[in-house]
């Protein structure tokens, strides 16, 4: 089975790879190349492999309740969080409306930023014939606010090594706000990189921080690097 075109290659069904746990929470680790749900007909997504997990596990027949709660880009990794039922769904998409959640993501980007430390805020708009983001002016009628922050954790091979956290969730944000800084994300060709890489894009979900949506505990998830990441040297 292939990917989606985005990123051209090859992906068999994964096995799901649970970070966390219980009757209200299934946490992952996104491979890349799958996309995280709303593909045609005939393609897998990884709500439909998350649904399988939980039928085969809990031996439920007939249809399984899922709700991706933040979905990833098909060729970004990382910490994926799903709702087991329609409450903790509710509650999880509220506390991310509500700005509460720490979202950080590495990301490897081509060439350094002026300075270690920064702020990214700008208007976006989405292009739905060429399935992507554009920066744009703030009196567009479509556009959205885009904010976040960067940092720079080490120079790697043929790259910097950046920490991202998130302040608004715009689709692509990360990849098109530092792509508009002349700061692409190895191996994302839709946003101008030129550097290859051979799963997907140097684009990671690294850590969530959140409160359980029943327990009211703090709920701290952190994915590990895919392997196809071994390459940069990362000392991290």
């Amino acid at each position: 089975m292939s990917s989606n075109g985005e990123v051209g290659i090859e992906v068999k069904v994964p096995k799901l790879q649970v970070l966390y746990e219980d009757n209200h929470l299934l946490v992952v680790a996104k491979p890349p190349g799958i996309a995280t749900m709303g593909v045609p007909a005939g393609k897998l997504s990884l709500l439909d492999v998350a649904k399988e997990y939980i039928k085969q596990k809990y031996n439920k027949p007939g249809n399984v309740y899922l709700g991706v709660v933040s979905r990833l880009d098909a060729p970004v990794t990382g910490v994926l969080l799903i709702a087991r039922t329609s409450k903790a769904a509710g509650r999880l998409t509220e506390q991310f409306r509500d700005g509460v959640v720490e979202k950080v993501y590495w990301a490897v980007v081509e060439g350094t930023p002026d300075t270690t430390e920064g702020t990214c805020v700008d208007w976006v708009r989405k292009d739905e014939r060429h399935r992507k983001m554009h920066i744009a002016s703030q009196s567009h009628p479509e556009a959205k606010e885009a904010r976040l922050t960067y940092r720079v954790l080490q120079t790697v091979t043929n790259g910097t090594l950046l920490e991202v956290r998130l302040e608004t969730g715009r689709k692509h944000q990360i990849r098109l706000q530092l792509a508009h800084r002349q700061l692409p994300i190895v191996g994302d060709r839709k946003y101008g990189a030129m550097q290859p890489f051979s799963q997907g894009i140097a684009l990671h979900s690294r850590y969530l921080h959140l409160q359980h949506p029943v327990l009211k505990t703090d709920l701290e998830i952190t994915a590990e690097l895919p392997k196809s990441w071994r390459g940069f040297g990362i000392k991290c």
